[in-house]
């Protein structure tokens, strides 16, 4: 029986303001409908993640709505629950705790680390507190998922991965197979049908079933025979209710869109949330990259692949923002320059896009993010045979990064590093977002089309790894994650970091974020030493027993601090070291004077050859690559298990939530607490 208590959600989870109240107060009337509607579209969407990750989830969250609501819908004070439940404050407490914590990821998996955590309260306390509760409703939804709620039998399903490895995924039924999913993929390369916004669910019959995601079932059931014998139904009618209200909200922001492009961009989207099109929502990509700077930005859809293990099905996702004038300054001079900065990169002419469009590059403050965790920064859009003729959008966000928690520790940290770290971390930060965002928009992919076109010259286009005329690149029906299957994310990220790390050395870069001189080099420092603290703290996110990783950035993470170490001549140690409670830790001592002569070339080394692999479409290459310099020793035990004894819970947004009284759109921000957590999902109504 697995050992419940490594298990357990964060004790005390640092919950942390959306603060957007000072942005979205310089809105015009108009443009705060298009955004509160744009919001709803987003979270509309929200019963879809959790079902994505963990369909088994869904009674949870109903059960915490629940729990802290009346029969009008309306959040109770949580006082009087705490009264009524006849247990401890710390008991209590710990159950605050754990369903905020479900709220902020959107499931009982983690979305940093995509493994199961429970309850610190007991069994026994919970069920006490939900009969106290007093509400019918709270206990039956607590008996139909408490089994959900805290088994942690078998431990491969602790984690998010592939059925027939025994682990947990939204994406697929569980007798589904690694061969299933590869006889699929090639089924829909063949017949240009996207997985993207697709489930895949087999029968006891041995057939298959392809759900798409779509508000009316418009197009028509097809039955087809695969290769091996067995058939698959495609049918689009997946997650009907919820799409239903995301095409309505999306009608609903379409007459305070700001222009025409705007406007075309929503129709859209309601075309491919009603109908499931992925052609209709390339489209609304292609108008949402004319849409330039507008002054409230959104995207919404289904995005990122990270947790598919197969990595070819994407989340839903949607986010709204305002413009951040002053800080989009600084990033539209990053986006000025950017073809001098990628002509630094480490490969030939050939390897990089005939014409770099320049991405548009904004600085956002979020208003809403329906996500499972809301990043710092993002490029899309994610269709490779779009942005490689059209370009993307690199978008930072502001008040993400700058986002503080009281008491935040920063272990392995040394004690003369600290108040530099403290001081530079956020500015560092934020000069690394906006490179390694500009970074996914570089880099040619080497492809054939239809008619067997290819868009390079074979005779002299030579690898410069081999030597040798390049020998694979992209069929048609093909794209980068499609090829590159559960790596692709984590691979991409990597190669992004590394595009950071690769071009932050050079002065002017830095100048552009005004850092100059001794300042400019202690922004270089902390992130050079930043990307090594994470590449350590990833082992946390690394599961030695299933030799997995449990999320995408922190293994690309590790994969850099691992090149940094093995660069050798003392740039990068981990010295033995103890706490001031005697406990054994580590201290990272990085010799800043060998940044640019020891550390910069081992990175710029190592993205040469992420970048040759991907241009070329060589996942078999690229994919050895990738699990080498990701492998953990296995002496790296005792390191891991210190940085598990360290480990920091990870922070939580608390997000407003928007209405409209009296033809007046009117903004509610919530406290930064876990009572504030449950709060804003109660008042949201999703």
């Amino acid at each position: 029986m697995a050992d419940t208590s490594r298990y357990f959600a964060d004790e005390d989870s640092p919950f942390s303001c959306l603060e957007a109240k000072a942005f979205f107060d310089t809105l015009s009337d108009t443009e705060k409908k298009y955004a509160h509607f744009m919001s709803r579209a987003s979270f509309e969407g929200t019963r879809i993640i959790i079902a994505q990750t963990n369909p088994g989830a869904l009674p949870i969250y109903e059960l915490i709505l629940a729990l802290f609501s009346n029969e009008q819908g309306e959040m109770i004070q949580t006082e009087s629950l705490f009264q009524a439940s006849r247990v401890s404050k710390e008991v209590f407490e710990q159950l605050l705790q754990y369903c905020a914590q479900f709220l902020g990821n959107l499931s009982n998996y983690k979305s940093f680390g995509d493994e199961k955590f429970i309850p610190r309260l007991s069994q026994q306390d919970f069920e006490k507190i939900v009969k106290n509760a007093g509400s019918a409703k709270a206990l039956k939804l607590y008996e139909e998922s408490v089994q959900e709620i805290y088994s942690v039998d078998p431990v491969a399903y602790n984690l998010i991965g592939f059925p027939d490895d025994g682990h947990q995924s939204g994406y697929y039924s569980k007798n589904i197979t690694k061969d299933d999913i590869k006889l699929v993929q090639e089924f829909l390369e063949k017949e240009k049908i996207s997985p993207l916004n697709s489930r895949l669910f087999k029968e006891e019959s041995g057939n298959f079933k392809l759900l798409v995601a779509a508000a009316v079932e418009k197009v028509e059931t097809k039955t087809y025979s695969l290769d091996n014998g067995s058939s698959i139904e495609v049918r689009y009618n997946d997650f009907a209710p919820y799409m239903k209200k995301v095409a309505e909200a999306i009608q609903n922001a379409t007459p305070f869109a700001a222009n025409q492009t705007q406007k075309e961009m929503l129709e859209a989207y309601y075309l491919s949330f009603e109908s499931g099109s992925i052609e209709a929502h390339m489209d609304s990509q292609r108008l949402w990259l004319k849409d330039l700077s507008p002054q409230v930005e959104t995207n919404i859809g289904f995005i990122e692949t990270y947790r598919d293990p197969q990595g070819v099905r994407a989340e839903w996702e949607g986010f709204v923002s305002m413009v951040n004038k002053e800080q989009t300054l600084k990033f539209n001079r990053l986006v000025d320059n950017a073809p001098l900065f990628v002509s630094r990169l480490p490969w030939s002419s050939e390897f990089e896009r005939e014409t770099l469009n320049k991405p548009d590059f904004t600085s956002l403050e979020v208003l809403a993010f329906a996500t499972a965790g809301v990043p710092a920064g993002i490029n899309i859009p994610n269709y490779s045979e779009i942005t490689q003729i059209y370009g993307s959008k690199n978008v930072s966000l502001g008040n993400v990064i700058s986002a503080q928690s009281p008491n935040e520790k920063y272990p392995f940290v040394r004690e003369q590093d600290l108040d530099l770290y403290r001081k530079y971390r956020n500015p560092s930060f934020e000069v690394q977002v906006g490179t390694h965002e500009l970074g996914h928009g570089t880099g040619k992919l080497f492809s054939e089309d239809e008619e067997g076109k290819l868009n390079f010259d074979q005779k002299t286009l030579i690898n410069p790894l081999t030597k040798e005329p390049i020998s694979t690149w992209y069929k048609p029906g093909q794209n980068f994650n499609s090829v590159f299957k559960s790596i692709a994310s984590s691979y991409e990220e990597c190669r992004a970091e590394c595009i950071a790390l690769s071009l932050s050395p050079h002065t002017d870069i830095l100048k552009i974020f005004e850092y100059e001189g001794e300042e400019a080099e202690n922004i270089l420092y902390i992130m050079y030493l930043n990307m090594a603290r994470a590449g350590l703290t990833a082992l946390e996110f690394y599961n030695p027993d299933a030799k997995k990783w449990g999320q995408a950035h922190m293994q690309a993470r590790y994969a850099i601090m691992k090149t940094m170490l093995e660069a050798g001549q003392d740039f990068l140690q981990f010295k033995p070291s103890v706490t001031e409670d005697g406990q054994e830790t580590l201290e990272i001592h990085l010799d800043r004077s060998k940044i640019r002569s020891v550390g910069a070339p081992a990175v710029s080394e190592f993205l040469t050859k992420l970048q040759i692999y991907k241009a070329t479409g060589d996942e078999v290459n690229g994919t050895q690559l990738y699990a080498d310099v990701t492998t953990v020793p296995d002496d790296w035990t005792s390191i891991r298990d210190i940085v598990i004894r360290s480990k920091q819970p990870r922070k939580s947004f608390v997000q407003a939530n928007t209405s409209i009284e009296n033809d007046t759109v009117v903004l509610k921000e919530y406290e930064a607490s876990a009572a504030g957590m449950i709060q804003s999902y109660i008042e949201r109504k999703v």
